[in-house]
């Protein structure tokens, strides 16, 4: 086991490099200048020069670059000019909010969706599946943001049951004191999870089913309830860790449509502001930070499957 997470961290350090590397490598081939983008069209060549001098933008794009890691090794993910701001700290500064809306929405749907999974598989073909089906087709085929309207019209337009912004404040505290406001976001990212991890459970549920060590169990006696807690779902649940393991990057780049939407403060938003207004050092800072949380949620994912299935072992 320690020799394979070893070798899992030296891959996950090859899989950044890579990340950092593409990503910079785009950021280069974007038309304009930062500096450009940063003091305006009106800017002489001379500030546009003295800008690159300043800021160490006139060197060659590998020394930018090998600067930028040497940066990220120590924890600066780069400073925005056009917030006056460092990027990790902006990053914090908005991750809460993202842990609350974002967050609460994969766990809702995890709850909600792993026995509904169950229940679809125990009664396969059956009225209930095929309307369970049939609602996960439609939402997970359906934009999210097309989804949030959707609602919008329904609950806070048509029946003014709900408003139609998410929650203005800039901390947790605040965005728990207006709980109101923040079911409109949090359902709509819970209704596109549900739909993605249903199916996945059934489909896992159906094939565990199916196994010989269950037939045994039944043949044994053993409760049918019994049989679904202890076998079935927890078997079940190896494929979809994998799933939920690649969710964990859904917290910083999921809620961005959402929270376009309902206006919510997060670094959703934030990177589609700092893509919008050139805003470069914010757009790579948040782009290496998924690719980050990506590659540590593809390990957390590999650790579930021992937990879940002893069987399991790394050579």
């Amino acid at each position: 086991m320690t020799g394979y997470l070893v070798r899992r961290a030296a891959q996950a350090v090859v899989v950044v490099l890579g990340v950092t590397a593409v990503t910079f490598g785009l950021q280069q081939l974007i038309p304009g200048s930062l500096a450009r983008a940063i003091l305006g069209p009106r800017a002489s060549p001379a500030e546009i020069a003295a800008f690159n001098e300043a800021n160490g933008l006139g060197r060659p794009p590998i020394e930018q670059y090998l600067a930028f890691l040497g940066r990220l090794v120590r924890g600066d993910l780069g400073y925005s000019y056009r917030l006056n701001q460092s990027v990790d700290s902006l990053v914090l500064h908005q991750l809460p909010n993202d842990v609350v809306v974002v967050g609460s929405a994969l766990v809702l749907a995890i709850v909600i969706a792993i026995p509904l999974g169950i229940a679809q598989a125990v009664r396969r073909n059956r009225a209930v599946d095929h309307a369970a089906t049939a609602a996960a087709f439609a939402l997970y085929s359906m934009p999210s943001y097309w989804l949030a309207l959707l609602l919008i019209a329904g609950l806070s337009i048509t029946a003014h049951a709900l408003p139609a912004e998410g929650p203005q404040a800039a901390t947790i505290g605040g965005l728990l004191a207006d709980p109101v406001a923040l079911i409109l976001p949090v359902l709509t990212l819970t209704l596109v999870n549900v739909a993605l991890f249903s199916r996945y459970m059934r489909s896992a549920a159906i094939s565990t089913l199916a196994e010989d060590y269950i037939r045994v169990a039944r043949a044994k006696g053993m409760p049918a309830r019994r049989v679904l807690t202890r076998h079935v779902l927890r078997n079940s649940l190896i494929s979809v860790t994998t799933l939920i393991g690649l969710s964990i990057p859904v917290i910083l780049t999921s809620g961005l449509v959402v929270e376009y939407v309902f206006n919510v403060p997060g670094i959703g938003l934030t990177y589609y502001t700092a893509a919008v207004n050139a805003d470069y050092p914010v757009e790579l800072g948040i782009a290496v930070l998924v690719g980050l949380v990506t590659v540590a949620g593809n390990l957390l994912a590999d650790l579930a499957y021992v937990i879940l299935d002893p069987r399991i072992r790394y050579e």
